[in-house]
C-alpha cells in the first residue's frame, strides 16, 4: 500500500468490555502492525449520561491484558468544536439547513399506513435560520451511494431510501454521531475503517459526509464491517442474555493467549485445520480480505478447549506463576482487612474463600436462619436488580445497598445479612462493600440468582 495506513478503534465507555468489541480492536491491531500503520484508539465519550471513567480505565486494561498496544489515542469530546464548526460549513455551502419539525408534526404529514420514521423535506425550502431548538438536517442528494467493502464487497444504497435528509444536529446543539465519526475519522486521517456489520446501514450517511465535508481532500475511508458474533442460538450476542464480558473471561481464569487465539478465528481462518496460532502468526497470516461475511459462533465451550491447550502447554514454572496470580487477585486490596482479622495464616482461607472458590461455602445454619425470614427474598430480588447498574466500587455498592434497606424499611445491618449469606455463605467475615468489589459484578450477580433460584 503507498499511503500509510491508519486504522481506529472507537469504542464507547458505556460498560464492560464486549468480546466483539476485542475481536475488532485485533483485527485493527493486526491490520495496522501488517502494513506498518497506525492504531488510533478513539474513545466516543459524547453519551455524557451512560460515561464513566472507570469503563475508559477498563478499556485499556482489556486491551493491554490482550497485549494490543495503539500509537495515538483521542477523546471524542474533545473535539467537538470541529463537530460544530463542520455543521457551520455545510450550512453555509447550502449543504445542510434548519428544520423546526416536532417528531409529531412529521407523523401527522404522512400518509395513512406510511411506515413511522423518515423525513418528507418539508423544512428544505423554507430559508430557517439558527434558533435554540431547531435542528440541522444534511441535503440528501438524489442518487445511490455505493459502498465498496473489503468483507460485503459492493453494496448499494438508494438515496431515497436512507430516511430522507436526516439530522446532524440535535434541537439541543449537539452533533448527531454520524458526523461526529466523519469529523474524527477526516481529522484522524483515517485511511481503513474495520468495525461491526451493525454499522452498514449508518455507512453511506458517514460516506456523503465525507465527501461534501471534504470534496478535494483525501477519498473516504476503506470500509470493512466485521461479522456479528452470535449464541447457540444464532442470535447476536446481547450483554443482557449472554456472557460477553471480555473481564469475566479473565477473572475467571481464561488466558489472554487463548482469548487473542480465538476471537481471531471468528470469522477468519488461516486455512486447513490449524487452530492453535501465535500472535506471530496470526501477523504473519491474517487478511483482512478473507474475513467472512456470515455470523460467527461465539461457543464458550470451544474456548474453554482453547484455554485448556494454551494451560497444559505452559511449562511448570509459568503455570504456578498465573495461578498464584489468579489466586491472589481477587483479595489483594482486602490484604489490610484480612491482616486485622486474623491469629494465624491458616485462618486466612476462612476469610477469602469465597473470593476464590466457585460457588459460596455456605453454612447451612447461617442460611436457614437468615434466608427463613420473609425479608429475605424480595431483599435479594431488589438487590441483584439494583447492583446490576451500580458503578462497581465499595462507595457505590454501600450506598445502594443503604437504599435498598430505606425502602425496605429495614436497618443496613437486617438488609446486608441475606445478601452476605447468598454471597459468601456466612454471616461473618470481612467488609461486605469491600467484599462485593472484590468478588465482581458478573460473579455477585451470579450468586444472588443463585439463591433466589434456591429459594424459589
Amino acid at each position: 500500500m503507498t499511503e500509510l495506513v491508519r486504522v481506529r478503534f472507537a469504542p464507547s465507555p458505556t460498560g464492560m468490555f464486549h468480546v466483539g468489541g476485542a475481536r475488532t480492536a485485533l483485527w485493527n491491531w493486526l491490520f495496522a502492525r501488517q502494513h506498518g500503520g497506525v492504531m488510533v484508539l478513539r474513545i466516543e465519550d459524547t453519551d455524557e449520561a451512560r460515561n464513566e471513567e472507570q469503563w475508559v480505565d477498563g478499556i485499556h486494561v482489556a486491551l493491554e491484558w490482550l497485549g494490543l498496544d495503539w500509537d495515538e489515542e483521542y477523546r471524542q469530546s474533545a473535539n467537538a468544536d470541529a463537530h460544530r464548526a463542520a455543521a457551520d460549513r455545510l450550512y453555509a455551502a447550502g449543504l445542510a439547513y434548519y428544520c423546526d419539525c416536532t417528531s409529531d408534526a412529521i407523523q401527522a404529514r404522512k400518509p395513512p399506513g406510511a411506515p413511522p420514521g423518515g423525513y418528507d423535506g418539508f423544512c428544505r425550502d423554507r430559508g430557517l435560520t439558527f434558533e435554540p431548538g431547531r435542528a440541522l438536517r444534511f441535503r440528501v442528494p438524489v442518487g445511490r451511494t455505493i459502498i465498496d467493502d473489503v468483507v460485503r464487497g459492493r453494496v448499494e444504497f438508494d438515496n431515497e431510501k436512507l430516511g430522507g435528509d436526516f439530522v446532524i444536529v440535535k434541537g439541543n446543539g449537539r452533533p448527531i454521531f454520524y458526523l461526529a465519526n466523519t469529523v474524527d475519522d477526516l481529522d484522524e486521517r483515517i485511511s481503513h475503517v474495520l468495525r461491526a456489520e451493525e454499522h452498514l446501514p449508518n455507512t453511506p450517511k458517514n460516506q456523503l459526509l465525507w465527501q461534501a465535508l471534504a470534496p478535494d481532500g483525501p477519498p473516504p475511508p476503506v470500509w470493512a464491517h466485521l461479522p456479528v458474533l452470535v449464541n447457540e442460538a444464532r442470535k447476536k450476542l446481547s450483554k443482557r442474555r449472554d456472557k460477553v464480558a471480555l473481564e469475566s473471561f479473565r477473572d475467571e481464569g481464561y488466558l489472554p493467549e487463548a482469548m487473542r487465539n480465538y476471537l481471531c478465528l471468528l470469522g477468519w481462518s488461516p486455512g486447513g485445520d490449524r487452530e492453535f496460532l501465535t500472535l506471530e502468526e496470526m501477523l504473519a497470516e491474517f487478511r483482512l480480505e478473507d474475513v467472512g461475511s456470515s455470523p460467527a459462533f461465539f461457543d464458550v465451550r470451544k474456548l474453554q478447549a482453547f484455554n485448556e491447550h494454551y494451560l497444559r502447554a505452559m511449562s511448570p514454572a509459568a503455570f504456578a506463576k498465573v495461578a498464584i496470580d489468579h489466586l491472589t487477585a481477587p483479595f489483594a486490596s482486602m490484604v489490610p482487612e484480612i491482616q486485622t482479622r486474623v491469629t494465624t495464616l491458616s485462618d486466612v482461607i476462612g476469610l477469602v474463600d469465597f473470593l476464590i472458590l466457585p460457588e459460596p461455602p455456605v453454612d447451612a445454619a447461617a442460611w436457614d436462619r437468615v434466608m427463613g425470614g420473609a425479608t429475605a427474598q424480595p431483599i435479594l430480588a431488589d438487590a441483584r436488580t439494583a447492583l446490576a447498574g451500580v458503578p462497581w466500587e465499595s462507595k457505590a455498592i454501600e450506598a445502594c445497598i443503604r437504599e435498598i434497606a430505606e425502602r425496605h424499611a429495614l436497618k443496613v445491618g437486617t438488609a446486608q445479612a441475606p445478601i452476605r449469606v447468598a454471597v459468601t455463605g456466612r454471616t461473618k467475615g470481612l467488609p461486605l462493600f469491600e467484599s462485593l468489589e472484590a468478588l465482581g459484578r458478573d460473579r455477585t450477580l451470579g450468586r444472588l440468582d443463585a439463591a433466589l433460584a434456591r429459594l424459589g
